[in-house]
């Protein structure tokens, strides 16, 4: 097997991708992705090898992706709005042969010595201008080679997602978990894509929402996505109108900013929702108020659903016949398992609180060369343990309640807080700090820092947060500095963050 070939099958003519106003049929897409395929294994791409990408979501990408799969190669998207600092940390861990550069991670990738770290070969498309790159184009035009076979367990993909202790950690996605997602979306009541469907695709494709369930589950539906590199608002709702999308996937606060967006003309021309026939939420909890007020601007329900890197991503989706349950997260997806576990771990009885436990050929196979935090997250009998809360009622429906780790979800996006701390405390000037995640209106969750500087010296607020913009992505920075004096503290000498929250 192997998860590039997703996009056989469908007819020639058929559209699959949408990007930049051009469209790219499944017998184009398919010739593409042969080609470039026999492009990278003439450069020396072998099974196994790591394919970077640092790239918005464009035509490009997804050729790139399934070209890389079909080579055997080890497909590992990155930001493209991190800063240099946090891709050379994350490069350097996964050793890339190959990095593929789009105009979104050019300026980072141009303070980056990426021969030191091993990367072989540096490739821009037309048009991106970097000292030592090869231009793409040259790998197109050339002889196609086979798809290389794959075992469900070798690794498709490797996605970033920050570790508890303030490192990066990679978690590995295999050909086999990665389709099995699929194939349960697909089995789940209401959820199935059609073929003659149309999914919007804005959400990040270096995100494991955007690239398995927009980019992988419209393609193996033989679907059309168009894909949107930058989220603005009233251009979305005109890309929805002109492409006639069937299907909107989104975070909450793109949900936000169009339920409180002031009327636009194409809103006065119409409904410019009035094809779709699916809306979908998820990667972050969605306010109740945000769903009522779409739903009456737009007239259709928000259907919420709940996943993570680890579980490729999808464990649960509220698509089912009737009106949706307002605030849950729906039921399990066929195929896979999932128990509420209490403190004394125990299955937790109806109604009350327990960890979300997943177990199903859609979990991932651990961390990149971190078998401790693997061994964290998954037990003896294949169960991943979430760290996430909830409560089943009495038919089987799910709500998130809290999280037993401090995990701060910024407009999907997580954010642990000792990575930020650990970035925070490399300034000359701060003593101790402490992170948190506060409520925003707009992407759910903010951060918070709260700072004891160094004696002797003087800090300001958007030093701070300048600082650690300059080694983190931006959503992972504090948007708000408080200084104090000391940061509460146990009798064991942690820090309290539930009393600074």
């Amino acid at each position: 097997m192997n998860l590039a070939t997703i996009i056989d099958g469908h007819p020639d003519d058929a559209v699959a991708v949408i990007s930049r106003g051009q469209k790219t049929t499944y017998g184009e897409l398919r010739r593409q992705v042969g080609e470039l395929r026999g492009g990278l294994t003439r450069l020396g791409v072998a099974p196994g090898d790591r394919v970077a990408m640092v790239s918005a979501n464009t035509w490009f990408f997804a050729v790139t992706y399934f070209a890389a799969l079909g080579a055997g190669a080890v497909i590992v998207p990155l930001n493209p709005s991190s800063p240099a600092a946090e891709l050379t940390d994350q490069l350097g861990l996964v050793r890339p042969k190959v990095l593929v550069v789009g105009p979104a991670g050019r300026d980072a990738v141009s303070e980056i010595n990426t021969e030191a770290l091993g990367v072989a070969t540096v490739l821009v498309p037309a048009g991106v201008k970097l000292d030592g790159a090869t231009s793409l184009d040259d790998l197109f035009g050339g002889e196609a080679t086979a798809v290389v076979d794959r075992g469900e367990d070798d690794l498709a993909a490797l996605l970033f997602t920050s570790g508890t202790s303030g490192a990066p950690k990679a978690a590995m996605l295999t050909h086999g978990s990665l389709r099995a997602n699929l194939e349960q979306a697909q089995r789940h009541p209401g959820r199935a894509v059609h073929a003659d469907d149309v999914v919007l695709g804005v959400l990040p494709l270096f995100h494991i929402f955007g690239l398995n369930v927009v980019l992988g589950l419209t393609l193996f539906a033989g679907a059309s996505v168009v894909l949107v590199e930058r989220f603005d608002p009233v251009s979305a709702l005109e890309t929805v109108a002109n492409h006639k999308v069937t299907i909107v996937l989104g975070a909450p606060p793109m949900f936000t900013a169009w339920a409180t967006m002031p009327g636009t003309e194409l809103e006065e021309a119409g409904n410019p929702m009035a094809g779709v026939r699916l809306v979908l939420t998820g990667a972050a909890p969605l306010a109740s108020e945000v769903a009522v007020a779409f739903e009456q601007r737009f007239g259709h329900p928000l259907r919420q659903g709940y996943g993570l890197t680890e579980a490729s991503p999808i464990v649960t989706s509220s698509v089912v016949d009737g009106d949706p349950k307002p605030d849950s997260i729906g039921v399990p997806l066929p195929g896979l398992e999932v128990r509420l576990i209490d403190e004394e771990g125990e299955d937790a009885v109806e109604g009350d609180a327990g960890e979300i436990w997943v177990r199903g050929p859609n979990v991932f196979a651990g961390y990149w060369e971190n078998p401790d935090a693997t061994a964290e997250a998954i037990d003896g009998d294949g169960w991943l343990h979430t760290g996430d809360i909830a409560i089943a009622d009495v038919d089987g429906f799910l709500f998130i309640v809290d999280r037993a780790k401090d995990l701060i979800i910024v407009s999907g996006f997580n954010v642990y807080p000792a990575e930020v701390e650990e970035a925070l405390l490399d300034h000359p000037g701060i003593a101790q700090v402490a992170v948190v995640g506060v409520r925003h209106p707009y992407s759910g969750e903010a951060v918070k820092a709260f700072v004891v500087n160094e004696p002797g010296h003087h800090l300001e607020e958007d030093e701070v947060i300048e600082f650690c913009a300059d080694r983190l992505a931006r959503y992972k920075c504090p948007t708000k500095v408080m200084f104090v004096s000391e940061l509460p503290q146990s009798s064991a000498g942690k820090v309290l963050r539930r009393s600074l929250r």
